[in-house]
């Protein structure tokens, strides 16, 4: 039986498929996967990549951080961000993680903390965007 898997932001749902064999997830212990018949469980997401196994090919998903339940053979992720990693605008994801090393080097210590969370997300999405684009730094 497979897997239903939603990926959803405060905008729209960015995923939804009822035929997903596995799913990969990122989270603060490092990716964890998913199979049918998994326990229940919520999980915090950190910015990184879902990978979503369907018909022996591999959907890539970039998302921010967020929330995952797992119910029953049902995976729902709500997150802040989450672009198909073929909608990624390469010039865009490099621009963003230069907007967040340059925030960071001007935040105080009070700001340290959303501007290094800007900063992962963006790197998150630039390293994705880098790896499956394969274009040079």
């Amino acid at each position: 039986m497979p897997l239903t898997l939603e990926i959803v932001t405060p905008e729209k749902r960015v995923y939804s498929k009822d035929d997903v064999e596995r799913v990969k997830l990122p989270c603060s212990e490092g990716d964890i996967e998913i199979l049918p018949g998994h326990v229940p469980y919520i999980i915090m997401i950190h910015p990184g990549e879902v990978r979503a196994l369907v018909e022996q090919e591999v959907d890539q998903i970039a998302v921010d951080k967020g929330f995952a339940e797992i119910y029953g053979d049902k995976v729902s992720i709500l997150t802040e961000g989450a672009i198909d990693v073929e909608d990624i605008d390469f010039d865009e994801a490099h621009a963003a993680e230069q907007r967040a090393l340059e925030a960071i080097q001007r935040a105080d210590a009070e700001d340290y903390d959303p501007a290094e969370i800007e900063k992962l997300e963006s790197i998150a999405r630039f390293s994705l965007a880098q790896k499956l684009i394969k274009r040079p730094h």
